[in-house]
């Protein structure tokens, strides 16, 4: 790579010599897409949102989610995980300790967040797990739901209880590999199946009280503050991807698939064109959405928190409508797994389930736009 290249412009061929052909493998085998997250590393694309200053690209979250949906749109799974990884390197290029900071923009360090508990569920805000300080240093116990990557990082963004102070939550920084950690079964998943999303128990985990990422119960500052913002967008973004992807797909299908009786292709018959035409529009919809999202955060914008708010709600359900029509317009061939259309289509689904999922989601846009409080 020479001096004048970026790393972002090694993204295609990365997506199409590493994470498209591992696609089928991905899903097929519930298998994590490690080969994906080495390729993105060694060319430093995992640093994309790291500071300059510690050896990353300094680039902002627009970039982001350009690199999450060309990702995603080939895998879903590795747009996911790849989304995760962003959403933490953001609380930790914000609040982490510089050594860390470094690994992440070199690429040698992969992070997720650890926020959604089984009591809380999707109140992703609220933990009820616990951190209690003994003999000067703190105690995690919990029992989180679904954590991205979970086996497969470095370290979690994780959320407990205050360890003193009030308010609601603490984000803490905690390797990957600390003892007392464990993962009760593994992640077989309908839609997203590479992406580890499993149980994480913690039981007497130990770490430096400096692994706090931010003061002792401001966690809702972190994440309505920064993963929000992070975690929306690049959701989003990668369900575009899959969403675009599918439409793609089914547009080359119905071009080249013939009806001989009456030499025809697919794509002459009114029907089909009508559908990929919705399809299409929804797909803009949300692309121009998301660049409007992106613009509000960016300017600072009044509108910029619904905005946020919207674009996951969006997207998700944009990519739900959108694989469903390509499933129907192509017919049989949709179902065989190597054409790719029913991974989209699976993939897809998990959009309304992640938290915050897209009910409520409506329900917080719905108190927005009321004039009412979100929480």
């Amino acid at each position: 790579m020479t001096e004048q290249t970026s790393p972002i412009d090694a993204l295609p061929s990365i997506v199409a010599d590493v994470v498209a052909p591992n696609a089928l493998a991905v899903d097929s085998n519930a298998e994590f897409p490690r080969a994906t997250l080495d390729a993105l590393g060694t060319v430093g694309l995992l640093g994309t949102i790291s500071a300059k200053e510690v050896g990353g690209l300094g680039e902002g979250l627009r970039t982001a989610a350009r690199v999450v949906e060309h990702v995603g749109g080939a895998c879903g799974s590795s747009g996911m995980v790849l989304c995760m990884h962003f959403c933490a390197a953001a609380v930790i290029e914000q609040h982490g300790a510089l050594e860390v900071r470094k690994e992440i923009a070199a690429g040698r360090h992969v992070t997720t967040l650890a926020f959604s508990e089984f009591g809380s569920r999707s109140h992703f805000w609220a933990p009820l797990s616990t951190a209690t300080e003994v003999d000067g240093a703190i105690r995690l116990d919990a029992r989180k739901s679904w954590s991205t990557s979970a086996g497969q990082v470095d370290s979690y963004v994780w959320s407990s209880r205050p360890v003193a102070a009030e308010g609601l939550s603490t984000i803490w920084l905690v390797p990957g590999s600390a003892p007392g950690l464990s993962i009760p079964s593994p992640f077989d998943g309908l839609g997203l199946r590479g992406n580890a999303s499993s149980p994480i128990t913690a039981e007497n985990v130990l770490v430096p009280r400096e692994a706090m990422l931010g003061e002792d119960g401001k966690g809702m500052d972190v994440m309505m503050g920064i993963v929000l913002s992070y975690f929306q967008v690049l959701a989003a973004a990668c369900y575009l991807g899959v969403a675009e992807a599918a439409l793609t797909k089914a547009c080359a299908h119905v071009g080249s698939t013939q009806l001989s009786a009456v030499s025809q292709s697919l794509a002459d018959l009114p029907t089909i064109r009508a559908y990929l035409a919705k399809g299409r529009i929804k797909v803009d919809m949300v692309r121009a959405l998301l660049s409007d999202t992106l613009t509000a955060i960016e300017t600072g914008r009044e509108d910029a928190q619904l905005r946020v708010l919207e674009i996951k709600a969006a997207a998700g359900e944009a990519a739900i409508e959108v694989t469903e029509m390509t499933m129907r317009v192509c017919g049989g061939a949709a179902f065989r797994k190597e054409v790719g259309l029913e991974r989209h289509f699976r993939d897809a689904r998990a959009a309304t389930v992640m938290s915050p999922t897209t009910d409520l989601l409506y329900e917080f846009i719905g108190r927005a736009i009321c004039g009412l409080p979100l929480f």
